[in-house]
């Protein structure tokens, strides 16, 4: 069973938004951006016409990120980041995910009946708050790719910080739905509300507290947040805070470091995707889900085929089983994952999947090298973004952030948002007897859905990278858009348009769009129920075309992603 949010987030309805921007295609020899918010998008372009390459542009956006869409990431919280070098040909990946301090034990969000928290209880305040890990990260990237000075990437946010921004439609919806939360938290109040009224889209935002942290950040580098002032500042709003305070030592930021990894990759119709390793479930789960549907005909069935969205729905579901079974910190935790992306075995759970009806019960499987284990709740995060950024040598980076919920922990250290991380966890520890996964512990990293991916053709050229913000749903967002690219030959644009699908309560879930609607009589006929349902998300994608330009694609009808060419 999938565990909502709270009420809360479901009250942050999408509004409507703009129409479909045009498409985007850089010049020869020039790079492009695609984001979530258009103050970062911007921000990533400056330093791109600057002379900065991917890399820098996903840094100077991750910094502004933190000003102007504080709802759903920044340096408060944590991310995975996916670089393709031309150079070389090499993809690698940074987990810059939060970790659990010192203090979290296995026990954290049980009560004292022994029984897991309402998660309305334990989100707000300091149980929830993670290590942030966006810094280390970011600071990692530009070491390794980076050709600007470290300052210059922090430029665009610290002059949004003092200068100001105008709330969206978007950020105003998230703050109307937080707000009653924040008689308990003052510090967010005084920021994003007016005298206790939610401030309106076209409000304006100063934040010079978080201009003052990002002016010491680009003097002094990473330990300016993960050490002294700002350090002491994290450790004391989650020690004192006003619901839920617990020990955090600022011992817990000085251990923090960002870990380099490969990435899991795997082969798909003569393409190779990549994606990260956990403690992401991403790559894994795309990967299992891509191989299962190689075993069908998906081409020839085409986007409208009520056949391949059940295809889909299938291979989601047994993916997805495996993932709370198995998936969690590989520091902490055993994850088989060769036998997790064996194709013998992706090969007989394929074999379960009838196209002409459906499975009905989903359990997971038993990969070769697994130890006995059991699922845990499903987890969700709903505050999160991705962002891409390419340049005119070729190099292309895709990176997802996250604070978790909206705003977060509701907690603001020196002008920003604190995450709630922590409750990626899972909140029983042990399940009939047997430990789970993602149980939480000291130094550990939760478990995620972000799932940023990287597409390269048989000649190791790039064809797309890709992401989006979604939870759970991120891991299908991202596969139905490879389908529609992969597959069915979209551009990056029509494939993000194609419906969202889930699932949830027994039931099929697919976007209530009017192919959607469509599709949800049809897909039901395959003997599982099918809604058609809301499924927002906030995909980012920049491709390759044959003739070595990159055009951008952003989710313009569910968010407010813009592409923007150097």
């Amino acid at each position: 069973m999938i565990r909502s949010l709270t009420a809360l987030f479901l009250l942050a309805a999408t509004p409507a938004l703009g129409a479909a921007q045009a498409p985007v295609v850089a010049a020869p020899g020039m790079g492009m951006v695609s984001a979530a918010d258009p103050r970062a998008a911007e921000a990533g372009r400056a330093i791109l016409r600057a002379g900065g390459s991917a890399a820098d542009a996903e840094v100077a956006m991750i910094f502004a990120l933190t000003v102007v869409e504080p709802q759903s990431s920044g340096i408060g919280g944590g991310g995975y980041f996916v670089h393709r070098d031309a150079r070389t040909g090499r993809t690698e990946t940074i987990d810059g995910r939060e970790i659990a301090p010192a203090a979290a034990r296995g026990d954290r969000f049980l009560g004292p009946d022994g029984a897991p928290m309402p998660f309305a209880q334990a989100f707000p305040g300091g149980r929830s708050v993670g290590v942030p890990g966006n810094v280390r990260l970011a600071a990692l990237a530009h070491k390794k790719w980076g050709k600007l000075p470290w300052a210059r990437l922090i430029e665009p946010a610290i002059r949004l910080a003092e200068q100001g921004y105008e709330v969206t439609p978007l950020m105003a919806s998230r703050i109307a739905a937080m707000a009653p939360l924040w008689k308990d938290f003052p510090a967010i109040a005084a920021l994003y509300t007016d005298q206790g009224r939610p401030k309106p889209a076209g409000a304006m935002i100063r934040n010079p507290a978080l201009a003052t942290l990002l002016r010491r950040i680009a003097a002094e580098g990473p330990d300016a947040f993960y050490a002294g002032a700002n350090a002491e500042a994290i450790a004391t709003a989650v020690r004192t805070a006003p619901r839920n305070p617990v020990p955090f030592e600022t011992a817990d930021l000085a251990r923090y470091a960002a870990r380099e990894q490969p990435p899991v990759c795997g082969a798909y119709r003569g393409y190779r995707v990549c994606g990260m390793a956990p403690s992401s479930a991403g790559g894994v789960s795309i990967l299992q889900m891509l191989a299962m549907l190689s075993h069908f005909d998906m081409k020839a069935l085409g986007k409208d085929s009520p056949e391949a969205w059940h295809l889909i729905g299938e291979a989601m579901q047994l993916a997805y089983a495996d993932r709370d079974q198995y998936l969690g910190d590989t520091a902490f935790v055993d994850v088989p994952l060769k036998g997790l992306l064996d194709p013998a075995y992706l090969a007989r759970r394929a074999a379960l999947i009838a196209p002409t009806r459906a499975l009905g019960r989903y359990p997971p499987g038993t990969p070769p090298g697994a130890a006995a284990r059991t699922a845990g709740l499903g987890v969700d995060e709903h505050g999160t973004t991705d962002f891409v950024a390419a340049d005119g040598a070729g190099d292309i980076v895709t990176m997802t952030s996250t604070v978790e919920g909206y705003f977060g922990s509701q907690l603001i250290a020196n002008g920003m948002v604190l995450n709630n991380e922590l409750t990626d966890f899972s909140f029983a520890p042990e399940k009939e007897g047997a430990p789970v996964a993602n149980r939480v512990a000291p130094g550990k990293r939760p478990l995620s859905s972000m799932s940023p991916t990287i597409v390269t053709d048989a000649q190791g050229r790039v064809v797309l990278a890709i992401g989006s913000a979604g939870g759970r749903r991120i891991v299908m967002h991202v596969l139905k858009a490879l389908v529609g690219v992969l597959d069915w030959g979209l551009s990056a644009q029509e494939a993000i348009d194609l419906p969202n699908i889930f699932y949830g309560g027994g039931a099929l879930l697919i976007e209530d769009t009017p192919q959607g609607r469509a599709l949800a009589p049809q897909l039901a006929r395959f003997g599982q129920p099918a809604n058609a349902v809301p499924l927002p998300s906030k995909l980012n994608a920049i491709e390759r075309l044959p003739d070595g330009r990159w055009r951008g694609a952003a989710d313009h009808l569910r968010s407010e992603g813009v592409v923007l060419a150097q």
